[in-house]
């Protein structure tokens, strides 16, 4: 089908991708966006910002190496049990501290 200018329409039926498909292809390959934003005044640099941008699949951040969500207590509930543990374990080194020091006074 085409627009009255004569132009094919984009994605026609069968012949495009979709939506899903095009999702699919990104989570599974991966796509890197970069950028930087830098303001200047009079060749002083005042402020810069670096912004990046990984769009994947776990698995596929996972191969790359990424995987900092099993690590932050937010987001992973293994990770929120081990820190309780260490938290535990801090509040009971430092009550035995407490007590001996309760001790040594006469």
């Amino acid at each position: 089908m085409t627009f009255p200018s004569g132009m094919p329409r984009p994605y026609e039926d069968g012949g495009g991708a979709n939506l899903a498909d095009i999702l699919e292809r990104v989570l599974d390959k991966g796509v890197v966006i970069a950028g930087d934003i830098r303001i200047n005044l009079l060749d002083i640099e005042l402020l810069t910002i670096k912004l990046r941008l990984v769009v994947a699949s776990v698995e596929r951040a996972k191969e790359m190496g990424i995987d900092w969500w099993e690590q932050d207590p937010a987001l992973s509930s293994r990770a929120r049990r081990g820190e309780l543990g260490r938290e535990n374990e801090e509040l009971r080194r430092r009550i035995a501290e407490l007590e001996d020091r309760r001790e040594e006074r006469p």
